[in-house]
C-alpha cells in the first residue's frame, strides 16, 4: 500500500516539477530568444539602410 502510495506522491511531484518549474523557465527562454532576434533584426535593418543611404 505505501509503495502505490509513495508512486502516487512521486508522479504529483513530477508533474509539480514539469508545470511549475520546467516550463515556465522554457517560455521566459524563448521570449528572451524572440525578443534578442527582433533586436537583432533591427540592428541589421538599420546597418543596411545606414550603408545604402552613404552611398
Amino acid at each position: 500500500m505505501s509503495r502505490i502510495m509513495l508512486a502516487v506522491l512521486g508522479a504529483l511531484l513530477a508533474l509539480y516539477v514539469v508545470f511549475g518549474l520546467v516550463l515556465p523557465a522554457l517560455f521566459g527562454l524563448l521570449k528572451f530568444v524572440i525578443v534578442l532576434a527582433v533586436v537583432a533584426f533591427a540592428v541589421v535593418a538599420l546597418v543596411t539602410v545606414v550603408s545604402k543611404s552613404k552611398r
